[in-house]
């Protein structure tokens, strides 16, 4: 509540005060006022009329005696207000009309004057009731105002004393808080709280002589020091770094981001950098993620956390280098958000952006040669591999001679081995294929049954040895799907190896595939041993292999991988259902043609 509105309250509660005081005292005065009224028109009046009409009977031989009476009588007939007044009255004008009809004997006018003695007794004894009553009014006036004005008297000599010191009281500690402030006592602070115009003034002043206090015992030379070292290093970093301020105006730049941008550092510090990232293609890049384009203005993008915002977007540059011998070279870019806490406040507030380009050359460099070795490889392997396993075929030809069965089980390790060579080569020309981005697909009208039908016969043997049926759980008249037939089939067939794998001896493996909404979905679940929640997010990773039947770990861990990479370059998802158990549930779902 602010000063203001609080010496407002109090002047109307002191205006209240008085219309209390003044409303009681015009009601009792009203109240007195009427009973005496009432006295003087009800009672008064009436007698003076009875003592007319007495002196008008005394002077009958007053030709006017009997009109004077008449009259007066009409006017006590019209002023009747106590009980029994009006049967007198009546009375009176009977014995009255009786006297005018000419009976003037003495027994009339005695009956004439008893009942004028009545009426003015009436009158008399009205006149002393309401006259207690006024005087108990009158008691009650004093009583209520006495008890109400001692009340307020109290309230307002309260205020009397407490409203000078509760505004001379601040403003007292302000004018000694003050004097020690300016004899350089800067660790002086104002401590009464409130939270009106003197709260503020305190914290104000308390925010004041903090930042007073903090520049007295500052060292402007350490400052100075500091701020040269926080360059040199700036200066000598190998990323390229880019300082802007609150209001997105370029600070610094550093030589790395000054050859990146191809534009000299005078020319650029204390720009507006939206003005020129319009001529420059790598700064508008760069700024992107900090600007909200409107259509009068732009403002900054707020920060999701406090301390950093990574850009995760690998950006290709061309580095004309020291040695003017330029390349290709890869960064990645990192945005963070500088924030600071005012002195003497405590909310952070922006205060400017760092834009740092990351050199990933080498690793991309190394990455690439690592690709392409592996492509190169798996390429070569699969000649040699190929010649293994036509010349395993002739060896199991007949033709050339029975085997004995020593000699066929040799064979057929080697060829299982040979297997195994060839679908390990054919992972790293898919993941090969995959980490350079250069997916080629195939895309077609395809029947799902046919993509099932092409994975369950491709791995028929392998099931058949562990005695596992496939279960096929197909919905009636499904649409067919937009899909590469041999990725999709690669994607299922890598499903049901795992499936086989993982699975116990004489076990069932269910292929489901159903509609759902504009995708149709193919699902293989297993009854094996299933696997922990918390490996659900990560079997999708490069690499990554999930303990099998025996606790031990098999596989490249590139299956899933290339499987989520060739489904997702098809428009399509991929995924595990949670909770089923026994075993696990793989899916995909690809866009109905």
């Amino acid at each position: 509540m602010t000063l203001k509105t609080k010496v407002s309250l109090s002047f109307v509660f002191l205006f209240g005060i008085i219309l209390v005081l003044g409303g009681l005292g015009a009601f009792y005065l009203n109240q007195l006022a009427n009973d005496s009224k009432a006295i003087l028109k009800d009672n008064y009046i009436s007698l003076e009329f009875v003592s007319n009409m007495q002196k008008a009977l005394v002077s009958l031989d007053d030709p006017d005696a009997l009109n004077d009476f008449e009259t007066n009588l009409k006017k006590q007939e019209a002023n009747l207000t106590e009980v029994g007044e009006g049967e007198n009255t009546r009375a009176v004008r009977r014995e009255f009309n009786r006297l005018r009809a000419g009976a003037v004997d003495a027994p009339t006018i005695k009956r004439i004057q008893q009942h004028l003695f009545t009426i003015e007794d009436l009158n008399r004894q009205a006149i002393v009731r309401k006259s207690n009553t006024a005087e108990k009014t009158a008691k009650n006036a004093l009583l209520w105002l006495g008890t109400i004005g001692t009340f307020c008297f109290l309230v307002v000599f309260s205020f009397v004393i407490n409203i000078p010191y509760y505004i001379a009281g601040p403003i007292k500690e302000l004018t000694q808080g003050i004097k020690r402030i300016t004899d350089r006592h800067f660790e002086e602070r104002l401590h009464f709280r409130s939270s009106d115009e003197f709260g503020e003034l305190a914290r104000s002043f308390n925010s004041m002589a903090q930042k007073l206090y903090e520049f007295e015992h500052s060292n402007v030379a350490k400052l100075l020091f500091e701020k040269k070292r926080i360059d040199t290093l700036i200066e000598i970093m190998s990323e390229g770094i880019i300082g802007l301020d609150e209001k997105r105006r370029i600070l610094f730049i550093n030589p790395v981001a000054e050859r990146l941008l191809g534009v000299e550092r005078g020319k650029l510090i204390g720009q507006y950098a939206p003005d020129v990232a319009t001529s420059n293609d790598l700064l508008r890049s760069l700024i992107q993620d900090i600007m909200i384009d409107t259509e009068a203005t732009q403002t900054p993008l707020k920060a999701e956390s406090r301390q950093t915002v990574p850009g995760a977007s690998l950006l290709k540059i061309y580095d004309p280098g020291l040695n003017e011998k330029g390349k290709e070279s890869f960064y990645s870019k990192e945005i963070h958000t500088v924030e600071v806490v005012p002195t003497g406040e405590s909310e952070p507030v922006q205060a400017g952006y760092v834009i740092v380009l990351l050199n990933i050359t080498s690793f991309k460099e190394l990455d690439l040669a690592k690709t392409n070795f592996i492509a190169t490889v798996s390429h070569e392997l699969k000649t040699p591999i190929s010649a293994i396993k036509m010349s395993l075929k002739l060896l199991k030809d007949r033709r050339l001679g029975t085997l004995k069965s020593e000699q066929q089980e040799m064979v057929t390790h080697i060829e299982e081995n040979t297997d195994r060579l060839l679908r390990l080569t054919g992972e790293l020309l898919n993941m090969a294929q995959v980490e350079s981005g250069q997916i080629q697909l195939q895309m077609q009208s395809v029947n799902p049954s046919h993509l099932i039908e092409v994975a369950s016969k491709a791995l028929k043997t392998q099931a058949e040895q562990k005695q596992i049926r496939f279960v096929l759980k197909l919905s009636p008249d499904l649409p067919f799907v937009k899909a590469d037939p041999d990725k999709a089939s690669w994607v299922l067939i890598n499903f049901l190896s795992n499936a086989i794998r993982h699975s116990h001896d004489q076990s069932p493996v269910d292929i489901m595939a159903c509609r759902v909404s504009d995708q149709v979905e193919f699902t293989v679940r297993d009854y094996g041993p299933g696997l922990r929640a918390e490996h659900h997010e990560l079997v999708f990773d490069r690499y990554f292999k999930a303990p099998g039947l025996n606790g031990q770990f098999s596989g490249t861990g590139l299956g899933l991988a290339i499987s989520k990479e060739f489904i997702l370059a098809m428009g399509g998802q991929i995924g595990i259902h949670s909770g089923e158990s026994p075993g696990a549930s793989f899916y995909f779902r690809l866009a109905i043609a």
